[in-house]
């Protein structure tokens, strides 16, 4: 769902080669990799946006809550650890993994071929599609071709950025779906992307904002977690695909996922 731009990526490898040589001779002396750091600290910092509803964000007594949420915190009890949220603006999460303030991102990213140059992924816990959401009495964009010449707004260097301008979309961007949908029904953008659920569940909020759907992709996007690349967090990676598969086969992620969204996004 997120996807960070050309010159974040080169900063962002760079950054990420910084740390991983630290972290190499680290690791080294100690003859501890990232999740045995993580056992003996006792918890795993975990960072996501908490402005996105359902996946993360502040309820009505501005408790930290969502579908991430909930997930991380089921992933850090399968580790045998607690979970710490640090929130953040999403372009700057994983300028945060890469520095090692955050252990992992749980905040519904998708794996995507340039992301995974710079960083390794988990098994998908979630599968979504993007809606290309427009007003409700727009006849002119009926597809994501119609984008071209057009003007959207969304989440600076998301992935909902990226394939508006992929379409030849001039795009606006801006920190949260609400600003975003703000900007549609204001008619300051002619259009804006995001994940079908979000959208539902903003509609669920706002039954009468005049927003509709003009068209979704034909595939789902894979949602997952990323880590920083290498040796070091193999096996972080592999204790978070063994707590995705325990918590898909006892319905604990279905369950979450009904809470949130009224339906299983969690099976392909």
């Amino acid at each position: 769902m997120k996807k960070i731009g050309t010159k974040i990526l080169a900063t962002a490898l760079a950054a990420a080669l910084t740390v991983l040589t630290a972290c190499g001779s680290s690791d080294g002396a100690s003859g501890k990799d990232q999740l045995a750091r993580i056992k003996e600290a006792g918890k795993v910092t975990i960072a996501m946006e908490g402005t996105w509803a359902p996946w993360t964000y502040h309820d009505e007594s501005d408790n930290l809550v969502g579908f991430d949420v909930e997930v991380g915190k089921a992933i850090a009890e399968k580790l045998g650890v607690e979970a710490e949220f640090i929130e953040g603006e999403w372009d700057g999460l994983f300028a945060g993994l890469n520095s090692g303030r955050y252990d992992l991102i749980i905040n519904g990213v998708d794996w995507t071929e340039e992301r995974a140059q710079t960083y390794d992924f988990t098994e998908p816990y979630a599968f979504i599609r993007t809606a290309l959401i427009v007003p409700a009495d727009n006849t002119d964009i009926t597809s994501f071709e119609d984008l071209s010449g057009r003007t959207t707004a969304n989440s600076i260097n998301s992935t909902y950025m990226l394939l508006a301008e992929q379409y030849g979309a001039t795009v606006s961007g801006v920190d949260s779906l609400d600003e975003t949908i703000e900007m549609v029904l204001a008619g300051r953008v002619d259009a804006t992307l995001n994940a079908e659920v979000s959208f539902y569940d903003y509609m669920a909020a706002h039954p009468d904002a005049p927003l509709k759907v003009a068209c979704l992709t034909e595939e789902a996007n894979n949602v997952v977690i990323p880590t920083i690349k290498g040796e070091d967090s193999a096996s972080l990676r592999e204790a978070i695909n063994k707590a995705i598969k325990e918590l898909r086969a006892d319905g604990t992620l279905a369950a979450i996922s009904e809470k949130y969204f009224g339906s299983d996004i969690t099976a392909e």
